[in-house]
């Protein structure tokens, strides 16, 4: 049985992620509880908005020592969906420079549009680096909806599950072990979101 602790630190988008997971997995909550976070079987980290006041809100909101405990030390799968996949590098130069989580190396940098225009919004395709449990059962380029200006460069690129090209390609999935993030909205993207997060909830 799953049980899923979708985090609300202010992201923003917590409800729309909220009706998708709940409408796949109905003992889904949105807690900052650090009984919550014990109880559920995945955890989810959304995000909207610039990396900084995301940080300040998380260092304030959230029980971060639970968290790691949890999905560091336990091994409690977890999902950042866009802002929530950035925080999990060392650092940002999103309007200066912030220290992120830390969970994975690399940095989150403005896209490289070659003069495409930014923000990035809409509708664009996934090519999987390598194999990646999020991406099971979704085709060699499956849709998503982005709404972004920055991206994760991770420093390992072992943690690459999958690029997206926007004038230049960049980083749209992660995965380290029982970590995985996406810079796009899976609440958003329709069949391909709601598969992707069957398909979350599916790693034990």
């Amino acid at each position: 049985m799953s049980s899923v602790c979708i985090l609300d630190y202010g992201s923003g988008n917590v409800k729309s992620v909220y009706n998708l997971f709940s409408s796949i997995e109905p003992d889904t909550f949105v807690s900052n509880e650090e009984a919550a976070i014990v109880k559920a079987s995945h955890v989810v980290l959304p995000g909207v908005g610039a990396f900084g006041a995301a940080m300040r809100k998380i260092h304030h909101r959230l029980p971060l020592a639970a968290l790691e405990r949890e999905v560091r030390v336990g091994g409690k799968p977890f999902l950042g969906i866009c802002v929530g996949m950035q925080v999990l590098a060392q650092r940002s130069l999103e309007f200066g420079e912030f220290d992120g989580l830390g969970w994975l190396p690399g940095t989150v940098e403005k896209l490289d549009t070659a003069g495409m225009p930014l923000p990035h919004i809409g509708w664009n395709n996934t090519i999987a680096t390598r194999e990646c449990a999020l991406l099971a059962g979704l085709g060699d380029a499956p849709d998503f909806y982005f709404v972004h200006s920055f991206a994760m460069n991770p420093g390992d690129a072992s943690h690459v599950a999958a690029r997206t090209s926007y004038g230049h390609d960049f980083c749209s999935v992660v995965h380290h072990g029982n970590v995985f993030g996406v810079q796009f909205h899976p609440e958003k993207s329709q069949r391909a979101g709601a598969r992707l997060i069957k398909n979350f909830l599916g790693v034990k």
